[in-house]
């Protein structure tokens, strides 16, 4: 009898946390590559990179028939060094709580900016060698990234429309009113989108303006990105930005001019069997710097195993003016050497082109 009842207990005290857990789920990407970066110059190496792996739970509650919970929590992890993010903190990606229902949904935390997401139509290489913000996102100012202390609200959708609007008080605001860049006073941004998916086309509409912090200047911009399937086999890709840098208020007019330039490019994807796809984008960046421009070209071909489960290999390439060494490998990507080639304080990849081939294998759990 006793024994029955110790059964019975432990069965009891085995099913609370999964009843506690039933609306949660696991998920990651072990994305991992091997790749052979060469800047032009005095570069040349062979690296082995973590390509924004991550960790993460989430889950929602359904409070009643018009109101629901939900939340995320996501770390980046290094599967090449098995770090967190080389510190403590352990919610450093998208990590949020909300309530949504028929009026849309509002969250707030710390997660991708509705103009970072909007890049998404295009960006067919993200997180690879020749990811598109090698030559997109270059300012000096803050712009196009995972901001602190936001608050999102995204309408329901209509007809295959939505619109996203976010405000971020970055690190938080300041009680110290003295003028001084650490103070982080006016340290807030503000993004929007205007997001479309139907039939064949996928395609956003961004605009996003934040201020300067203790290290960064003052920075706004818009985006476009499209994606449209000709056929069941090919489709065709497309994006343009423009952004503004106006910096401090010590920064000169040749500081502002290489914060501020038009980027645009277009792209493809080809499927070549079933689960065989051939990619190809081409980029250029318009500085208002003197002789700062950059063209950026990438090909590569996918193959996913499964549903889980994708290799790749690409090769990409960065031709920059005399002013400046863009390389196609400095985003998204714990491998990304720079400096290399500073001899007596000069870079000698400047002007150079910049050139990476990478094989990768993306584990989706």
């Amino acid at each position: 009898m006793n024994m029955k009842l110790i059964a019975v207990a432990v069965g009891a005290a085995l099913s609370v946390p999964a009843i506690a857990m039933a609306d949660v789920s696991i998920y990651g990407r072990a994305h991992v590559s091997v790749d052979y970066l060469d800047d032009g110059a005095k570069y040349s190496e062979t690296n082995l990179s973590s390509n924004s792996s991550r960790l993460g739970f989430k889950g929602d509650n359904q409070v009643n028939p018009d109101l629901k919970a939900f939340f995320q929590i996501e770390q980046q992890i290094n599967f090449t060094t098995g770090a967190s993010n080389g510190g403590t903190d352990f919610a450093t990606r998208d990590t949020f709580v909300g309530l949504s229902g028929n009026f849309g949904a509002i969250q707030v935390g710390r997660f991708d900016s509705p103009f970072k997401v909007a890049r998404g139509p295009f960006n067919i290489f993200g997180d690879q060698v020749g990811d598109m913000n090698n030559l997109a996102r270059v300012t000096a100012g803050r712009l196009d990234e995972r901001y602190d202390n936001t608050i999102q609200y995204t309408t329901p959708s209509f007809n295959g429309f939505n619109a996203k609007v976010a405000y971020s008080m970055y690190k938080g605001q300041s009680l110290n009113i003295t003028d001084t860049n650490a103070n982080n006073e006016d340290s807030d941004a503000f993004s929007a989108s205007l997001n479309y998916i139907g039939g064949p086309l996928e395609a956003s509409l961004a605009y996003e303006q934040v201020e300067e912090d203790a290290l960064r200047g003052e920075a706004d911009s818009i985006r476009a990105a499209a994606a449209y399937k000709i056929t069941d086999t090919f489709k065709l890709v497309g994006f343009y930005q423009t952004t503004d840098f106006d910096g401090f208020d010590a920064t000169t007019n040749t500081q502002r001019d290489a914060g501020s330039f038009n980027v645009y490019g277009l792209g493809g994807e080809f499927a070549i069997a079933k689960n065989t796809a051939l990619k190809a984008t081409w980029m250029t960046n318009d500085s208002d710097a003197e002789s700062a421009d950059a063209d950026m070209w990438v090909v590569g071909v996918e193959h996913k195993l499964d549903k889980a489960v994708r290799v790749y290999a690409n090769y990409a390439v960065v031709d920059n003016d005399k002013n400046v060494a863009y390389s196609p490998w400095a985003q998204s990507r714990t491998a990304t050497p720079s400096n290399q080639s500073i001899v007596n304080g000069v870079n000698e990849a400047l002007g150079e082109e910049a050139a990476g081939f990478t094989v990768g294998l993306r584990y989706d759990f």
